[in-house]
């Protein structure tokens, strides 16, 4: 099976508008479901890595929920929407150099409540204002989705990027998720829709937004010379890197215009051996249709600002020449952080994806998104382990 790192296990637990459980019983859950899909015992784990949002303690309180002692590798790890990408590319070098040999990744959060809007759902007091933050506090940009709004204003202004274009994506990710029994939002859209949606923070509309969702999803990590012996067929990792642009959110700066991708795609895609025309499959952080489509330039599927002819052309749904989210994203499916696009690239990769199943799926690129552009995460995996 070679000596490479691979994914032997995914667990799901419930997603969407699901209640009655903290996100360190979600956690908990997701590991136990992990384990067993690799046919593994909780005992067999000697690593867990665990993504930002559970509270307290989060490593080490997991694992004693979890009865796990004598931990080799415990930590607990945020890039936002970047976590899982890292989390995984951190358990595969702990596999591979033996400091571990089997890595449980997870993440977890429960931000609805009942009779509450989703909207309200990841609402903060606001903190004090100082200096030029107070500035742009005072003019409104109070909230992640106005920055993405800049962002993707940006975007507009320097390359002719359209609304529609943008709908386009929400269009096909849609497609997708109707195909996807586990997606929150099934009913098919159309163009038309997306464009009579609400603004949320002009450009972007409710349709160009993600959605809030409960639950968790874990995988876990172990060496390829191990998987074959494993419940489900193996994940391979081919490859993997991390980008952190550092932008500056002010004038003669790049954001908005490339993102971490732009850094993460090449390191993972030279470990990997592979360049873009490789890629069968692309499972994109979807916060919102815009990050797609700049990723989707900075990875090098098309050139820069041709992001949203390429989308518009139907590359990225059914049929298309780049099957993209194809279990309906974040936008349509639910909202699990990193883990919504990792979680898509194992089902895919092991070929149960159903009625959404890419007809080809030899290499899969996932990505992650953090913060307000400021981290990116980027793994290649396959069904087959590397050189094979």
């Amino acid at each position: 099976m070679g000596s490479g790192a691979s994914i032997v296990g995914l667990g799901m637990t419930e997603l969407g508008r699901v209640y009655g459980r903290s996100p360190r019983r979600f956690a908990a859950d997701a590991v136990r479901l992990a384990v067993a899909d690799a046919g593994l015992d909780l005992t067999d784990l000697d690593g867990l890595l665990v993504s930002h949002g559970l509270g307290g303690s989060p490593g080490i309180e997991l694992a004693d929920t979890l009865g796990l002692r004598d931990l080799r590798l415990l930590s607990q790890m945020n890039s936002f929407g970047a976590t899982a990408g890292a989390m995984v590319s951190y358990a595969a070098m702990s596999v591979l150099s033996g400091a571990a040999t089997t890595v449980a990744c997870v993440f977890a959060d429960a931000p609805l409540k009942p009779k509450q809007s989703a909207g309200s759902a990841y609402h903060r007091d606001a903190p004090e204002w100082y200096g030029f933050g107070g500035m742009t506090a005072a003019l409104g940009f109070r909230s992640v989705n106005a920055f993405y709004a800049l962002a993707a204003q940006r975007h507009m202004a320097r390359y002719g990027t359209t609304s529609e274009q943008l709908g386009a994506i929400a269009v096909s990710t849609r497609q997708w998720a109707a195909r996807n029994p586990l997606a929150q939002m099934r009913e098919p859209i159309t163009l038309a829709d997306h464009q009579d949606s609400r603004w949320v923070a002009e450009p972007l509309h409710l349709l160009d937004c993600c959605l809030v969702s409960n639950g968790a999803i874990a995988v876990v990590v172990s060496r390829a010379d191990r998987a074959g012996d494993l419940a489900q067929p193996p994940v391979h990792l081919w490859g993997w890197g991390q980008g952190h642009p550092g932008h500056r959110k002010e004038r003669g700066s790049e954001f908005g215009l490339s993102t971490g991708a732009a850094t993460s795609g090449p390191v993972a895609m030279k470990m990997a051996g592979i360049t873009p025309a490789d890629v069968d499959v692309a499972e994109l952080y979807d916060c919102y249709t815009y990050t797609v489509l700049v990723s989707l330039e900075d990875y090098g599927f098309c050139g820069k600002g041709e992001g949203g002819a390429f989308a518009a052309s139907g590359a990225l749904g059914p049929g298309g020449a780049l099957p993209t989210n194809t279990g309906g994203g974040q936008l349509s499916a639910y909202y699990m952080w990193g883990m919504t696009p990792l979680s898509e690239a194992v089902i895919q990769a092991r070929g149960q994806g159903g009625e959404r199943q890419a007809g080809k799926n030899d290499v899969i690129l996932v990505s992650g998104n953090g913060g307000i552009l400021d981290h990116h995460s980027t793994l290649i995996v396959s069904p087959h382990r590397k050189g094979a």
